[in-house]
C-alpha cells in the first residue's frame, strides 16, 4: 500500500486536474476533476443525513439516469452548497452542464460534490470560469492526483491517498483513491467526500453490491465526533482499460477486487481518523465474542462516540469504567459479569471484576499513535471493529471559529 500514489500505480485511462478558483479564502487549490477517458462503470454511497446538499441530489439523480455510467466527477472545497435553495441547485447544473459541454460527454454522465460551509450560496461563476483550464490541463499524472486529493480538503491537515493493486488473467489491475475528511466524521455513510479509480472491468450492479459490502466495514466503520454530514459522497469508477476479462460475481477475480478495494477504502477511513480535528491517537475498538455482529458494531460505536472515553484516552487515562459504562448503555444485551476489557493490551477488566495494573505503565501506553482497545463480552461468535480518535481541546479551538 502506498499513501502518495507513483506513476505506475495509476489505473490506465484516467486524468485529474486542480485549481484555485477562489472560493477559500487562503486561495488554495479548491477545484479539482477526475475523468474517465471512456466510459466507466460507477457505484457510490451517499450521506444519509435528511439534510442534503444540492450536488449530492444532483448525482443521484445522475446515476440512475446514467444506469451506472460515469465519464467525471467536478468537486469543489470552500462551499458545500447545501442550504442553498433552487439557486444552489441551478449551481451544481450549470457546473455539471459545462463540464459535460467541454468533455463532450452526456449530463448525467457527470457527478458534481461540494464540501465546506453550510448555508452560503455557491459563486458558481468563480467555477465556471475556471473550468476551461481545468479541463484542458486534465493529465494522468501522479503529481495532478496528488494536487487533486489537495483540492477536496478542508480543515484536514493533509491530504489522503491510497493505492493497490492485483493480478487477473495475466493483467495488473490497479486502483487509487483519495478522500478528506478530519472534523464531522461518522458513519451512515462517513462524512467525507472519496473517490477511488480503477482499470478493472465490472458491471455497475456488481461494483455497487461490492462498495456496500466494503463500506460497511470501511468508512461505516469510523467516528471522529459522531457528526453525519449533508455532503457525504463515496464514488467508485471503474472503467476497464486494464484490458482484463470482466469480473463476475463470486469469482476469484472478484475476491481479489473486493480485497483490494477494501485496501484503498480502510487506509483512506484510517487516514480520516487519524487526521480528526485535534486528533493525536487512533483507537481501534474491537468488540469479541458478541451474539451478532450487529450487537458487536452497536457497541463498539457507542463507545467510540463516547466523549468521556475520548476524552480520557486523550489524556492518557486508562479509565475503563468509561468503556465499560458505554457498554452497558448501548441497548445491547449482555451479561456484565462475563465482560473482559484490554486497554493497550493490557488486562483491566476480567470477569465484571476489576483487576489490578501499574497505571503509569497504563497511561504512558495509552499515549501511543494507535491503541487498541478490546471489549470481550463471552456471549456468542461474532465481532466487529471500529475506529475513532482521542477529543482534545484543540477538536473545540477549530470548530468554534470554522465561520469567522
Amino acid at each position: 500500500m502506498k499513501q502518495a500514489p507513483s506513476e505506475a500505480a495509476l489505473p490506465r485511462g484516467f486524468r485529474f486536474a486542480a485549481t484555485a478558483c477562489g472560493l477559500k479564502k487562503t486561495g488554495a487549490l479548491d477545484l479539482a476533476i477526475l475523468s474517465s477517458d471512456v466510459s466507466a462503470s460507477a457505484a457510490a454511497v451517499f450521506t444519509q443525513n435528511l439534510v442534503v446538499a444540492a450536488p449530492v441530489m444532483l448525482s443521484k439523480k445522475h446515476l440512475q439516469l446514467s444506469g451506472g455510467r460515469m465519464r467525471a466527477v467536478v468537486v469543489n472545497a470552500g462551499n458545500a452548497n447545501c442550504a442553498t435553495g433552487a439557486r444552489g441547485e441551478a449551481a451544481s447544473l450549470r457546473t455539471v452542464e459545462e463540464t459535460a459541454r467541454r468533455l463532450r460527454a452526456q449530463p448525467e454522465e457527470v457527478f458534481v460534490c461540494s464540501t465546506g460551509v453550510i448555508g452560503v450560496q455557491l459563486p458558481v461563476e468563480k467555477i465556471l470560469r475556471a473550468l476551461p483550464s481545468l479541463t484542458q490541463n486534465r493529465r494522468p499524472s501522479a503529481r495532478s492526483f496528488v494536487e487533486l486529493s489537495l483540492a477536496i480538503c478542508t480543515t484536514d491537515t493533509r491530504p489522503k491517498t491510497a493505492a493497490a493493486s492485483f493480478k487477473m488473467a495475466g493483467k495488473r489491475i490497479h486502483l487509487v483513491g483519495c478522500a478528506k475528511g478530519a472534523g464531522m466524521i461518522h458513519p451512515n455513510m462517513a462524512t467525507t467526500l472519496a473517490f477511488v479509480v480503477t482499470d478493472a472491468a465490472i458491471s455497475p450492479a456488481l461494483l455497487q453490491k461490492t462498495l456496500n459490502e466494503v463500506t460497511r466495514r470501511t468508512f461505516n466503520s469510523i467516528s471522529v465526533d459522531g457528526d453525519t454530514s449533508t455532503n457525504d459522497t463515496l464514488l467508485v469508477l471503474a472503467n476497464g482499460e486494464a484490458g482484463a476479462p470482466i469480473i463476475h460475481n463470486g469469482s476469484k477475480a472478484h475476491r481479489a477486487f473486493m480485497r483490494a478495494l477494501q485496501e484503498v477504502c480502510q487506509s483512506l477511513a484510517l487516514q480520516i481518523v487519524a487526521d480528526g480535528e485535534g486528533a493525536q491517537r487512533v483507537i481501534e475498538i474491537e468488540v469479541r465474542h458478541a451474539k451478532s455482529e450487529a450487537a458487536a458494531r452497536r457497541i463498539a460505536e457507542t463507545i467510540a462516540t463516547s466523549p468521556l472515553v475520548k476524552t480520557a484516552f486523550a489524556g492518557g487515562d486508562p479509565n475503563w469504567g468509561r468503556v465499560f459504562a458505554a457498554a452497558g448503555r448501548s441497548g445491547v444485551k449482555f451479561d456484565p459479569a462475563l465482560v473482559d476489557i484490554k486497554m493497550a493490551g493490557i488486562p483491566v477488566l476480567r470477569r465484571g471484576q476489576p483487576l489490578g495494573f501499574n497505571e503509569r505503565a497504563a497511561s504512558n501506553k495509552l499515549l501511543a499513535d494507535h491503541v487498541p482497545l478490546i471489549v470481550d463480552l463471552h456471549a456468542g461468535d461474532a465481532s466487529a471493529r471500529y475506529w475513532t480518535c482521542d477529543f482534545t481541546a484543540e477538536y473545540v479551538r477549530i470548530n468554534a471559529s470554522y465561520r469567522t
